[in-house]
């Protein structure tokens, strides 16, 4: 490969800007590396969707703009760590479900950009909570 094909076309540095904004935009919100991940460098992700072409792929993971996508990823991990460091323990819980459960649980944490195992623990939670808002209300 000569150095002038692996040069990015300046459309691609266009939309390695746009790729950049938009990552920036999630990161500004203070998602879970996870989901950063997967909305951004992940199979479906901006970047892929993007950069469809293995070479313009190529190119952009050797841009600046690909570097501080790394770094924000990087960041976010170790924000998450810290997190888990300072909370309670966690333990691990394998739950079978149909398939169909599986895909319309998956749907929804991706609307709401959170991870599955997010979406359930505060399903959980809300379930929690109204049956302890019946007890009280039994118990009056």
């Amino acid at each position: 490969m000569s150095t002038k094909t692996a040069r990015p076309t300046k459309p691609e540095k266009h939309a390695a800007t746009a790729v950049l904004e938009v990552a920036e935009r999630l990161y500004s919100m203070n998602p879970e590396w996870v989901v950063f991940f997967r909305e951004v460098l992940g199979v479906d992700g901006i970047v892929r969707r993007t950069f469809s072409e293995p070479d313009a792929l190529m190119r952009f993971e050797c841009s600046p703009q690909y570097a501080r996508v790394r770094e924000m990823l990087d960041d976010l991990r170790a924000r998450q760590n810290a997190r888990q460091t300072q909370r309670e323990s966690l333990r691990v819980v394998t739950v079978r479900m149909p398939k169909s459960l599986h895909e319309t649980l998956k749907t929804e944490a991706g609307q709401m950009h959170v991870s599955i195992n997010t979406l359930c623990i505060a399903k959980l939670m809300k379930l929690l909570d109204e049956q302890e808002h019946r007890d009280l209300a039994a118990a009056k």
